[in-house]
């Protein structure tokens, strides 16, 4: 019979949650500036951060952004007026369409991400090491394991 875990308290753990809050205003902050500074809401530069990976139907685009489809409609409305988006129908089922980047949202979304810094730069002082294992121990705090690498990052 599972057992429900009493949630930690001490001092370590709230000063872990602390600055995990704190890091994540900070990226949100920063996102959001490099957003308005395309003319793009976060919204907008979220999805098309999401689009440049794979043109994904609207649907899925809400339910990774955990929010209505109609907000999505509307989302891709504006990126398409600006050129940076183009609905198709999906190659699985023509009933669907899926939103996909033009060639110049592909290009915005990379200079986005690429000017994104908050996180890059400190990360890129950590060794190879320490960034496996703050990965490894990211995954599992989001319940997603380590993937077969366990004791990777504590070995190497």
């Amino acid at each position: 019979m599972p057992t429900a875990r009493t949630p930690r308290t001490d001092p370590l753990t709230r000063e872990v949650v602390e600055l995990i809050g704190t890091v994540v205003t900070r990226y949100h902050e920063e996102y959001e500036e490099a957003a308005a500074a395309h003319a793009l809401t976060g919204a907008q530069a979220r999805v098309l951060g999401l689009l440049a990976v794979e043109p994904t139907p609207m649907r899925k685009i809400a339910e990774q952004l955990k929010c209505e489809p109609s907000n999505v409609t509307g989302i891709i409305d504006r990126l398409e007026s600006r050129g940076l988006v183009e609905r198709r129908p999906d190659p699985a089922d023509r009933r669907v369409k899926v939103a996909a980047p033009t060639d110049e949202g592909r290009e915005t979304a990379r200079r986005l991400r690429d000017s994104l810094r908050f996180a890059r730069e400190p990360l890129g002082e950590l060794t190879d090491v320490e960034r496996t294992l703050l990965r490894d121990l990211l995954k599992r705090m989001l319940g997603e394991g380590d993937g077969g690498n366990k004791g990777d990052a504590a070995t190497a």
